[in-house]
């Protein structure tokens, strides 16, 4: 009876059709192929979009060479520098700034600021004041909506100081993030330091031909480590109390290598380039 029951029983296998498991497998391949080359398409756009961007910075460090940081320039060449610039901005327009690009130091190669265009044209009249490099030292890689800016700029008086590189004079603020693309900067303090001074003045204050003494040691050593440092405040004619000088500042274009931005209420643009030295 065990025997007859096992073999009345009938054993159903699923029928599969050879012509649609290939049907599968073809759709299966095209849908693949058609995301490759999705993906491919999409890579290539990209490419072609960032390739495009770094030939449109070219040109902006192009414009600028020979301008001497925005000393020498005539009104048709500013609004070729403009030009430029608002075509690099449109390929970061909108976007949110990322602090962790913005946190470094950043070289000055451009600016159209008044405010800095007239140490330029004092080095360029004076004959005993050099203006050397300026940098903006961006700290704030752990910050969310904020950080320290110090505005570094490097100085000299000739056969007094080391050209070029005789003293750093260090603006410092705090900034704060008020939008996605402005930063209002609240000034602190103007500091001195880093005086390095030239031979000339050395073989003055200690000559080579005689022992130093110990006193001469001591002025060079405060002459060195010399460092001076002034709050920045603008008087208040009705208020008993100073308040700190203050800016908004709006950043236009942002990469691990170029930054732009202007000075809100015509205060001029700026262009900077990735600076990988330490400068302070």
């Amino acid at each position: 009876m065990i025997s007859a029951g096992f073999g009345s029983a009938v054993c159903v296998r699923p029928v599969v059709s050879f012509s649609n498991t290939i049907r599968r497998v073809h759709n299966h391949g095209r849908v693949t192929c058609l995301a490759t080359s999705m993906s491919s398409a999409s890579m290539t756009v990209a490419r072609d979009a960032e390739y495009e961007l770094e030939n449109r910075k070219y040109e902006l460090l192009n414009i600028i060479q020979d301008t001497q940081r925005g000393l020498v320039t005539t009104a048709d060449q500013r609004s070729t520098i403009e030009e430029a610039m608002v075509v690099v901005e449109g390929f970061d327009a909108g976007k949110e700034i990322d602090l962790s690009k913005l946190d470094g130091t950043w070289r000055l190669q451009y600016t159209s600021a008044p405010d800095v265009l007239i140490l330029f044209e004092s080095a360029a009249r004076l004959p005993f004041f050099q203006v050397g490099q300026i940098f903006q030292k961006f700290e704030c890689q752990n910050e969310s909506r904020g950080g320290l800016v110090r505005n570094v700029i490097k100085w000299s008086v000739p056969r007094l100081l080391e050209e070029n590189e005789g003293a750093t004079l260090i603006v410092t603020a705090r900034f704060s993030c008020v939008s996605a693309r402005n930063i209002y900067l609240k000034f602190e303090e103007i500091g001195l330091q880093n005086i390095n001074i030239s031979d000339d003045l050395q073989a003055v204050i200690a000559p080579a031909i005689l022992p130093r003494s110990f006193l001469s040691l001591q002025i060079l050593q405060f002459i060195r480590t010399f460092k001076a440092q002034v709050p920045v405040t603008s008087p208040e004619r009705w208020s008993m109390c100073r308040q700190s000088v203050g800016g908004l500042y709006y950043l236009s274009y942002l990469d691990k290598n170029m930054l732009l931005g202007r000075a809100v209420g015509g205060g001029g643009v700026f262009v900077f380039t990735r600076a990988h030295t330490l400068i302070c």
